[in-house]
């Protein structure tokens, strides 16, 4: 399964934005599929993830700001960002793991940038 990611940019703090993670095949709708951030100098942490059921799971730093909701008509799914935050600056990842299926697929990452 190819992931790309879009989405990402510049916004003040406060702001929002909306992510996507877009897959190459309607498998895709069978896997869950998680959201991860990489701040320079730091570890990548797990955002959000969505289960092939719809059940979500979120970090306590995004918990109430952030929302992960997914498409499969479209294979894709979204991570809408509200009341961004400067330490929200980082990289992100969307990722597809099945260990059923044998797929852990990385989309190329997208730059969201919080100014203050």
């Amino acid at each position: 399964v190819q992931l790309q990611a879009s989405g990402g940019g510049l916004v003040q703090a406060g702001g929002s934005l909306r992510l996507s993670c877009a897959a190459s095949r309607s498998i895709f709708r069978l896997i869950p599929i998680a959201w991860y951030r990489q701040a320079p100098g730091k570890q990548r942490e797990l955002v959000a993830v969505i289960d092939n059921n719809g059940n979500t799971n979120y970090a306590d730093s995004v918990k109430s700001r952030f929302n992960i909701s997914r498409d499969n008509g479209k294979n894709t799914v979204y991570l809408q960002m509200n009341t961004l935050k400067p330490e929200d600056t980082a990289v992100y990842y969307c990722n597809a793991r099945s260990a059923i299926l044998k797929i852990d697929s990385w989309g190329q990452g997208t730059q969201v940038t919080v100014s203050s």
